[in-house]
């Protein structure tokens, strides 16, 4: 029943075991460069280890940063590096672990919620996490697509060494968080990590490349890719591996997947974190070469859930009792009342007659407003207690764009 294993804080000295577990658990080749990049971001203070004896058994993590949510950006636990070696699984190690974090999160009383990616979905419900935001893949064959207009000049596109131009693909981000869900803060050590360009992380492609589009005022947008050579009877099967687009407008954006649309030589474009909503299914004049594909994001778990629902702002007007149970939180059980809007919003204890029902996972599901209530009810999953108050709750809890998951971490 795992009654050998022991769970503490990790200290510095433990990385080494720890990647050596994550690269078996992940089935990742164990190389210097790669320990050293994600060792990079580590926070060991954050950290969980399940050992038994000496030896490291299991692992989980979270990273000090803040996510935008629906007209806000708050302090949330980025849960990570969960694992447990093969041969101690179905002991129990994993949810001790979580509880625990989970509780540690709690009890730190700045981060009310927690993000995740998740290795595999049917795990982390089980601990109260809903998924919150799914994500678009393409793989697109670039021949039988284009974007409508004449390109324009390309003295508005200026190549440049992201590591380089970290400064101003760093100042065109912090411009652009605030208004997008499911972005990630990123300090000068997380920007290392992004842009971080071993072999490893090549996988046989080539080094990162990066361009900026400039504006009247300065730049509005920035592109980082990678090429994959390839040739068959035919001529050049090149691949464009996109690693981010970011624009502040739509001449920007048109521009720049111009851009890495027409690389020479490359016959395919893939791409793996765009949102659900994302434009470019509307400019390109043949959407089903895109070949998208629907993914699961990220996933969030609402750990303090008054000041998780106070803190985000709604889309429409609300006024709702919800009936709430949490299987881990005592404290989130109960009946609240929820009002807001656009401008603000407060959620307190309330003894009136309820208007939905739910648990934690199905808030947390809907907190970026990538989920509607409404579908969820039609899941089963949210009853509806009050006719009328689904409707109204689900257009509240909406948002004007779908979150955008923009790298796993």
């Amino acid at each position: 029943m795992g009654d050998d294993v022991s769970i503490r804080v990790a200290a510095a000295d433990d990385w080494d075991a720890i990647h050596r577990l994550l690269s078996m658990a992940f089935h990742d080749v164990a190389e210097d460069e790669m320990r050293q990049v994600e060792g990079s971001v580590y926070e060991p203070e954050r950290g969980l280890v399940a050992t038994n004896g000496s030896a490291v058994v299991g692992h989980a993590a979270a990273y000090t940063r803040e996510l935008t949510v629906p007209g806000a950006i708050l302090p949330a636990a980025h849960v990570t590096l969960v694992s447990v070696a093969p041969t101690h699984r179905r002991r129990g190690i994993l949810s001790r672990m979580i509880r625990r974090q989970l509780d540690d999160i709690a009890a730190g009383g700045r981060e009310p919620i927690a993000v995740l990616w998740a290795s595999e979905g049917r795990i982390y419900p089980r601990y109260g996490y809903g998924l919150a935001a799914q994500r678009l893949t393409l793989s697109a064959k670039t021949r039988e697509l284009a974007l409508p207009g004449s390109p324009r000049d390309k003295s508005e596109l200026r190549l440049v060494d992201p590591g380089q131009a970290v400064g101003e693909l760093t100042k065109l981000y912090e411009q652009l968080r605030a208004e997008r869900v499911g972005w990630s803060s990123r300090d000068d050590r997380w920007w290392r990590f992004v842009l971080a360009d071993n072999a490893t992380l090549r996988r046989g492609a080539t080094e990162l490349h990066g361009v900026v589009h400039d504006g009247p005022d300065g730049p509005t947008g920035y592109a980082t890719w990678r090429t994959k050579g390839g040739w068959d009877d035919t001529g050049p099967t090149g691949r464009v591996q996109v690693h981010e687009v970011v624009a502040a407008d739509p001449e920007t954006y048109a521009s720049l997947w111009r851009f890495l649309f027409g690389i020479d030589l490359a016959r395919t474009l893939h791409a793996t974190y765009l949102p659900v909503d994302d434009p470019l299914t509307h400019l390109v004049t043949e959407p089903r070469q895109l070949g998208t594909k629907l993914q699961d994001g990220l996933w969030i778990r609402i750990v303090d859930l008054p000041g998780a629902l106070a803190a985000r702002r709604y889309a429409a007007e609300v006024d709702v009792v919800l009936d709430v149970t949490d299987g881990h939180f005592e404290a989130n059980t109960g009946r609240w009342r929820l009002t807001g809007g656009p401008d603000g919003a407060a959620c307190v204890p309330s003894g009136d007659p309820a208007d939905l029902a739910c648990t934690s996972v199905e808030l947390g599901a809907a907190y970026l407003g990538g989920t509607s209530l409404a579908s969820l009810a039609a899941a089963g999953r949210v009853r509806e207690l009050t006719p009328g108050a689904l409707n109204r709750a689900s257009l509240a809890f909406g948002w004007h764009r779908m979150p955008a998951p923009l790298q796993i971490f």
